[in-house]
């Protein structure tokens, strides 16, 4: 290309090789400013003081800040009142009366009627296996029965032939251990009869009971007293049964608390059965089928998190975890291989019950802590780069990069470790 001289006007030719050496200096200048974004990616630089720095790209910057992160891992779980079990029910009869499923049942309360005769709910764990009350027998020529021979003809003031007999009406405070009977004479003379108080710790949770109904007048102790039996009339007239001062057998079924009633096994007018009606429990929990293989968190007094189906979560505890795995469900595939896995029962309670509202059963997430990293460094996922040597790296506010070792993954965090990491590092999260 020719160039015409202003002060002249002659023509003359641009030097030789001026050109070319304007191409090299721009293209040299293109390499520079590569080869210091190159550097700063791969992480060559050092720390954040080390080495050339590129420009700060855009994006928020945040602080590395040292926390605790919880990895939580969800489960199935069904919201119920539990299984239901058969109460323990030993009258005979028909069944005359029945409480609808859903029911409470507190103590004192009356669970169903056998020939228009209540059964009543007590709280115990000795279960009823014999009648209780007091018993009579005539004795021979003022002889207390079992009690050995009486000085002369007859004990005509009233005391034991043998032994320190206790006169009716005692108060029992001469419990003995385990349920013998003390008979105990009354009257005198010729026919004197014989009153037999029953012993034992049977005894003991009835008297427990009565009390705590209101019905008292007696000490409670082992020892079924005619002071006793009178708390037990006047228990029988409040229910509109015979006052006979004697409880059958089938006149009470014991609980560990009050239940909730479940499907009754019978209809009304068919004979009583062991199965005539079931119960669970009045507080609501969750079980779990947790696979067996993968257990290990359902410890008893392990703290996990509920989720409703309405989405709000409440606090829940594992109470128990069942000791036998049961097959999976839908057994062998076509080419033989299990499907799914042997699971256990794991059962969750909640104490507070009013935080589950009305909802009596459904289906609920369970979530429990899989894994714990305590006072850790942490940073946003999202501020992780991927850097070209492999691995994570961070950038910082002034446009380097360090490399990170990752650790814990939750809730939206990472944990990080490095040399030139600390805490209150400013790091950037691209855009």
């Amino acid at each position: 290309m020719t160039r015409i001289d202003d002060e002249s006007g002659t023509v003359s030719e641009p030097p030789r090789g001026g050109r070319g050496r304007r191409t090299a200096l721009i293209a040299l200048a293109v390499v520079v400013v590569a080869a210091v974004a190159v550097v700063g990616a791969l992480g060559l630089g050092g720390g954040e003081d080390e080495g050339p720095s590129a420009p700060p790209r855009a994006g928020s910057l945040v602080p590395v800040t040292r926390a605790t992160l919880t990895e939580r891992t969800e489960v199935d779980g069904q919201l119920g009142y539990g299984t239901e079990i058969p109460l323990p029910v030993k009258a005979t009869g028909t069944v005359t009366g029945l409480p609808e499923a859903g029911t409470t049942v507190e103590r004192g309360d009356t669970l169903l009627r056998v020939d228009d005769r209540p059964v009543v709910l007590l709280y115990g764990s000795l279960p009823m296996y014999r009648d209780l009350g007091l018993t009579t027998a005539a004795s021979g020529a003022g002889a207390a029965s079992g009690a050995g021979a009486a000085d002369g003809a007859g004990a005509a003031d009233g005391e034991a032939a043998s032994g320190e007999g206790k006169p009716d009406g005692g108060t029992g405070d001469t419990a003995a251990a385990g349920p013998a009977a003390t008979p105990t004479p009354t009257g005198a003379g010729t026919g004197a009869a014989t009153v037999t108080e029953l012993k034992g710790m049977d005894v003991l949770q009835f008297e427990t009971n009565l009390a705590a109904l209101g019905h008292t007048g007696f000490t409670v102790d082992e020892t079924f007293t005619a002071k006793t039996a009178d708390a037990v009339e006047r228990w029988q007239k409040s229910l509109g049964m015979p006052e006979t001062g004697t409880v059958g057998i089938g006149d009470v079924i014991y609980s560990a608390g009050k239940v909730r009633i479940g499907r009754p096994g019978v209809r009304l007018g068919e004979a009583v059965t062991e199965n005539a009606l079931t119960y669970t429990g009045t507080a609501r929990k969750v079980v779990v089928n947790a696979s067996a293989a993968d257990a290990s968190w359902a410890v008893r007094g392990t703290a996990v998190r509920v989720r409703l189906p309405d989405g709000r979560t409440v606090r829940g505890e594992v109470a128990s975890v069942g000791r036998q795995a049961s097959a999976p469900e839908g057994g062998s595939g076509e080419d033989g291989a299990e499907q799914g896995g042997a699971t256990v029962p794991v059962t969750v309670t909640i104490k507070d019950q009013k935080s589950v509202g009305r909802l009596e059963s459904g289906p609920v997430t369970v979530e429990y802590v899989g894994r714990e990293a305590k006072d850790v460094l942490t940073v946003p996922v999202a501020a992780l780069v991927a850097l070209a040597e492999g691995g994570h790296g961070l950038e910082t506010a002034d446009g380097g990069f360090i490399a990170v070792k990752t650790g814990l993954f939750a809730d939206g965090k990472v944990e990080v470790s490095g040399s030139a990491v600390r805490a209150g590092l400013k790091v950037r999260i691209p855009e």
